[in-house]
């Protein structure tokens, strides 16, 4: 068997997989297989730059290494496809951007729209599907579920704890994790609650500067600004804004009432000069 080999920071992510992308512009090889990879059995794709580093991850017997059996262009990756470790679903390999390099990992970057503004940017260029199967608290939802391996267990889990760890079991139990291990590297916090954040793709609502301009630039002026270059710095925004997003996924805040229609899943909401009244 061949397998893709990629790597990733943020394990929970791997549910919301869409895509593989390579850099056209680096060159692939396939390794075979040995006995201390895997399961002894399978060869992996991985650019060709890197063999040498992963032969050292793999942490080989002494005076072995990969034994390459191919190589080939990035771009002649591009369209084929690969089969979802976890769930029932084939997607394609995609060309990727210079973000793509063989300082780290394996040349092939995991790719969840759902997660991440890079991989958003690139599901939008290639017309992926927008799966983010994590809820409003930071839970798996139901789309996490249907696993050809674990079943619905994914469902319900904090995917910065216990579903974090659950993902990696379920990729060691499909006979899909090559290696596990601890990578220091920058990440961002939230001020406030000094917890990890979760990125997520999701419906925002906008409201239309056009329509208050005006108004929102004699209040400017209305207000003592602490630092006096905070007025500046508003003022620009009010005045080349087209659109601003005016929902926030937080806990504080003023709301927005907003109703939406349970049986349409939401898909049709009331927003109107009656309920912002009410």
């Amino acid at each position: 068997k061949l397998k893709v080999a990629i790597w990733t920071t943020t394990p929970w992510t791997i549910p919301a997989n869409l895509a593989v992308a390579v850099n056209p512009e680096l060159e692939y090889c396939i390794v075979d297989s040995h006995p201390s990879v895997l399961d002894g059995k399978s060869k992996l794709l991985v650019a060709t730059g890197l063999v040498k580093t992963l032969e050292s991850k793999f942490e080989l017997p002494e005076g072995e290494n990969l034994n390459v059996i191919a190589t080939f262009d990035g771009e002649a990756l591009v369209g084929t496809s690969y089969q979802h470790p976890l769930y029932d679903r084939k997607s394609e390999v995609i060309a990727g951007g210079d973000y793509i390099t063989t300082e780290s990992g394996t040349g092939l970057v995991h790719t969840a729209p759902g997660h991440g503004q890079e991989d958003y940017l690139t599901g939008l260029k290639y017309g992926l599907e927008l799966l983010s199967p994590v809820d409003d608290v930071g839970k798996f939802t139901t789309e996490a579920g249907s696993s050809t391996v674990v079943g619905d267990d994914f469902v319900g889990m904090s995917v910065l704890g216990e579903g974090n760890i659950a993902v990696i079991e379920a990729l060691e139990k499909a006979g899909a994790l090559i290696r596990a291990e601890d990578y220091g590297h920058k990440y961002p916090y939230d001020w406030r609650t000094k917890k990890p954040t979760i990125f997520r793709a999701t419906a925002q609502w906008f409201a239309s500067v056009e329509g208050f301009r005006d108004a929102a630039l004699d209040a400017v002026e209305t207000v003592k600004w602490i630092p006096d270059v905070g007025k500046n710095r508003i003022k620009s925004f009010v005045e080349s804004r087209g659109d601003w997003c005016i929902s926030r996924q937080r806990s504080w805040g003023v709301p927005i009432p907003v109703f939406y229609d349970k049986e349409t899943g939401g898909t049709k909401t009331l927003l109107d000069e009656h309920t912002l009244d009410h």
